[in-house]
């Protein structure tokens, strides 16, 4: 405005002052224009200041708003300028873990970078300002970090600082870690079935392949010797091939929850006799030795499932058998660990001198659809599932398992189970012989283990025991101790067998009167003529059992009453005149059941469906004593025939033992069975022995 005024001055007064007489119009003229000018500028200059405050104002209530967004940020926001400066540190996140916003404001990264701290986000920020923006994810103090940076610009293009955010991805990085998990799992777990069930068909395979090789030799052979191998390997098979089956039946049940136990009073002894007689085959055709050492302590009777705890062992001692080579020794060791309130805890040991297993074997063993290496798994075969499913029987009965391993140096598995005592048969003391004292007994094997577990059982029964390693050692006792009582040898033993023994044994007048018990692990028929001949007496198959021991000694010596074996009831007498209705419709099954039954002379009647099965009986309710029915079979099936039974008007009909065969074996199936009326079950395919038993169990007995 001052400069206008002198600009004016200098180029219009000093005219006007000399021409101002004669041009006084036109000065007042332009006068009054100069005074519209002022104002108009004024005006001007007033309008720019109203409007400068107003965008201060309003510049103001942005940066306002922006600083609220900046503090109130889930993550963090912050800037760096150009000499590495923390110019901005701010955000919800530093509140919420209790940290001052302004702590770094100010701070230097070289700093942090001389305490080597955060190195990874300090690098970060520095490409940004040679390489543009840039995005970091990271770990600060054990939380996952996302950051992201961008350069800031002045109006020259030129870099003066770096802005980023940065957010705690913890929880999704979590999300996303378990997701990523959960898909190499499942991918993981797809390969291993699909492996399972390449394995599946190889193990279901096997075994059907040598049936039908097997049956085709033996129908084209006349050799009788021939013919029985034949049939034997068919056997062999089936049971091979029905182990599958169960092993994928349990695992169903594992998996669908109805994986059940069925407590029952039970002989520990016996069962394990059961076991043993199972498996000892298998160890004679590969001529391993085989021991069985029992606790003392533990009670005779217990009550808890007996089959399922056989199933753990008969599983154990099946892969110890597998995996150990010929000649190789195996054994199965029980402890009693303890009793409270009723319960003992019992620990079961197989340990073997086969091929080890590897750490990293060790770590899936029990695991469902999980096997060894692939070349091992071609070699000895195998489902992958029975160690998993021994595995849930144990948990089920409050135990746990285990496996001590290293590979080339066999195998150790233990597993432990609580279970209850039987306080109504268990005595108080282990049972023992009386007069044992004056009986003198020498044993006589190469095995140490053997020889230990003879004078422990024989220690149990109350008598002393001498023992030796082979016959040169047992002839020396015999010479400096004179005549033994009883002696057990074993067959094969280095340099002079179990035979040859017993012939210089009883070749001396002195000692014709003693007993001697060929003992082994083989089948002894093959020798059972020649073995006499040198004066033999009995014959027991290892491993031996306390009882075993017992019986024998009874025997010999008349010490006590031996109780008498089942085996040897007539089963033609104990079932005379007796007739039962046999409900099946598929023939193959009429003859097995009517073969098993031949021994026994009962009568049997078929029905080929259930609507005949009721007329049958309806026609003569009092002819039969039992009835097996068939569940699934045409017109009319099982459950509905053994209902309209039940509700005929026969008195008969009400108390006829009804027994289920079907395939069927989960517990729901046997239960619907019951449901119907039927008074017990039988599974397919059928067991002779089990067929037995049902009989002796439900049908009448003829009066012998």
């Amino acid at each position: 405005m001052l400069g206008m005024f002198e600009i004016l001055l200098s180029a219009h007064i000093k005219p006007v002052l000399l021409i101002l007489p004669t041009q006084l119009p036109w000065l007042v003229g332009s006068f009054t224009m100069l005074i519209i000018m002022l104002i108009i500028v004024l005006a001007l200059f007033l309008a720019n200041s109203r409007n400068r405050h107003q965008l201060e104002k309003q510049a103001q209530a942005r940066a306002a708003k922006l600083e609220a967004v900046i503090k109130n940020y889930k993550g963090v926001i912050w800037s760096v300028d150009t000499d590495g400066v923390i110019t901005t540190f701010k955000g919800q996140y530093l509140t919420t873990i209790g940290v001052d916003p302004s702590f770094l404001e100010g701070k230097k990264l070289e700093v942090a970078r001389a305490k080597n701290r955060h190195l990874d986000i300090i690098d970060h920020v520095e490409k940004t300002f040679t390489e543009g923006p840039q995005a970091w994810v990271g770990e600060i103090g054990g939380v996952m970090f996302q950051s992201y940076t961008t350069p800031i610009y002045d109006e020259n293009g030129t870099i003066i600082g770096v802005v980023g955010s940065t957010d705690d991805i913890s929880e999704t990085y979590k999300l996303q870690s378990d997701l990523e998990a959960a898909v190499v799992n499942a991918e993981a777990a797809s390969r291993t079935k699909s492996d399972f069930l390449a394995n599946m068909s190889h193990e279901i395979r096997t075994p059907m392949n040598a049936i039908i090789g097997m049956t085709t030799i033996a129908k084209s052979s006349d050799n009788m010797e021939r013919i029985l191998y034949t049939l034997d390997r068919i056997e062999e098979a089936s049971n091979h091939l029905l182990g599958v089956i169960n092993d994928i039946l349990d695992m169903s049940k594992i998996e669908a929850n109805k994986f059940e136990l069925s407590p029952v009073e039970f002989d520990f002894e016996k069962m394990l006799k059961r076991v043993v007689n199972v498996i000892n085959y298998r160890v004679e055709e590969k001529k391993q030795k085989f021991t069985v050492y029992i606790d003392r302590n533990i009670p005779p009777f217990l009550i808890g499932d007996d089959q399922r705890l056989a199933q753990v062992i008969t599983n154990l001692l099946g892969n110890a058998i597998k995996f150990t080579p010929e000649k190789g020794l195996i054994r199965l060791n029980t402890y009693f660990l303890g009793e409270e309130d009723g319960i003992c805890e019992i620990k079961i040991t197989v340990t073997d001198t086969g091929i080890g297993i590897s750490e990293e074997n060790q770590a899936r063993l029990f695991k469902p659809f999980s096997q060894a290496e692939s070349d091992i798994s071609r070699n000895f075969g195998g489902t992958g599932l029975g160690l998993s499913i021994c595995k849930n029987i144990v948990d089920m009965m409050d135990g746990s398992i285990w496996v001590e391993s290293e590979p080339g140096n066999g195998a150790k598995l233990s597993f432990t189970v609580k279970i209850m005592c039987s306080e109504l048969t268990r005595p108080k003391e282990p049972e023992r012989i009386t007069n044992l004292e004056d009986i003198r007994i020498l044993a006589v094997d190469d095995d140490l283990f053997i020889l230990s577990d003879y004078y422990g059982m024989l220690r149990l029964q109350g008598a002393s025991c001498d023992v030796a390693r082979d016959g040169d050692s047992a002839l020396k006792m015999i010479e400096e101790n004179g005549n033994y009582d009883i002696y057990f040898i074993d067959w094969r033993m280095p340099r002079m067998d179990g035979i040859e023994l017993t012939k210089i044994i009883k070749g001396s007048e002195a000692m014709c009167n003693c007993a001697i018990v060929l003992v082994s692990a083989a089948e002894l028929s093959a020798v059972a003529g020649v073995a006499r001949e040198a004066g033999v007496d009995k014959f027991l198959q290892k491993p031996l059992f306390p009882s075993t021991i017992a019986d024998t000694l009874r025997e010999f010596f008349h010490l006590e009453e031996k109780t008498p074996d089942d085996s040897g009831i007539n089963m033609g007498k104990l079932f005379a005149n007796r007739c039962i209705l046999l409900a099946e419709d598929l023939e193959i099954n009429r003859e097995i059941v009517t073969a098993f039954l031949e021994q026994t002379h009962i009568r049997v009647k078929t029905a080929n469906n259930g609507v005949e099965a009721v007329q049958m009986f309806k026609d003569a309710p009092s002819e039969y004593d039992l009835i097996f029915m068939d569940v699934q079979m045409p017109e009319m099936d099982g459950y509905e025939a053994t209902r309209r039974i039940r509700a005929l008007d026969a008195p008969e009909s009400k108390t006829v033992p009804i027994i289920a065969m079907t395939a069927n074996v989960f517990k729901e199936d046997i239960e619907k069975c019951l449901d119907a009326g039927m008074n017990a079950h039988l599974g397919k395919p059928l067991n002779r022995p089990e067929v037995l038993q049902m009989l002796m169990k439900h049908m009448p007995k003829a009066e012998v």
